[in-house]
């Protein structure tokens, strides 16, 4: 495949999917900071109901993360026409137990202390947005639903910004280990912008941390896991937290 055509299909799969969400959250944060409330005493919400018709409610919450991950379907028939092994090539051909599942615990464990440290820095200093985790009205579906969407998070971010770019950039275009790591890096960091400052820089620091240990392993799916287990946790835990103690996240 030219680079050229690589290119064109980089573009296009990123307009469909994370860069968009990128282009949006910079839009976002320019109008944040052109309000007159300061950046810290704004506040955004994640998996927000959308009616109050449960039902109605329940399906486009479904069909919101049936359309998110299409473009990870389609990176993963993209990378399966121009590779073989395909599946090898996303370090997601077998599953193993203790790297796996092991190996994301334990990594979960290293990333998600710190990000909510620097989440409460960042609210501390003004720099992030108070951010609403489970906006969603209490149903019987509620949990299930925030547990899709963090499968949902983990596939999307990991198989397109890891697997699919570090596929296309390092692989097809012969980028450098670490100009992959930092650019895929940084457009991590962009799509949370919409959250503030702090956001983007915990989440870049993620993606150099990803990247790391993806060169290293060259297995996509503890990072997928990794990504479930964070946001599964925050989902569900957070209405509970905050009932419990409802002066932290304010």
């Amino acid at each position: 495949m030219s680079r050229r055509r690589t290119w064109t299909e980089i573009t296009v799969v990123l307009m469909l999917s994370l860069g968009a969400s990128a282009l949006y959250s910079v839009l976002q944060i320019i109008d944040d900071l052109s309000q007159t409330t300061p950046l810290g005493e704004q506040s955004t919400a994640l998996n927000s109901s959308t009616t109050t018709v449960q039902y109605v409610d329940l399906a486009r919450q479904l069909l919101g993360i049936a359309v998110d991950l299409a473009p990870v379907a389609l990176v993963c028939m993209l990378l399966w026409e121009s590779s073989r092994p395909h599946l090898g090539r996303l370090g997601i051909d077998r599953f193993r137990v203790r790297p796996d599942l092991g190996g994301a615990a334990l990594i979960a464990l290293g990333i998600g202390i710190p990000g909510l440290a620097l989440y409460f820095t960042g609210r501390a200093l003004g720099i992030t947005v108070a951010v609403d985790p489970a906006a969603l009205d209490s149903h019987w579906w509620t949990i299930p639903v925030l547990l899709l969407s963090a499968v949902r998070s983990g596939l999307q971010e990991e198989v397109i910004v890891v697997g699919y770019l570090y596929a296309r950039l390092r692989d097809d275009l012969g980028w450098g280990r670490w100009q992959v790591i930092l650019s895929t890096a940084v457009l991590r960091g962009s799509y949370h912008l919409y959250q503030g400052f702090g956001a983007f820089i915990g989440n870049a620091v993620m993606g150099v941390v990803f990247g790391w240990i993806y060169t290293k392993w060259g297995r996509l799916l503890p990072l997928v896991i990794t990504h479930v287990l964070l946001d599964a946790t925050v989902f569900v835990a957070y209405p509970f937290v905050a009932r419990a103690f409802p002066g932290l996240f304010s």
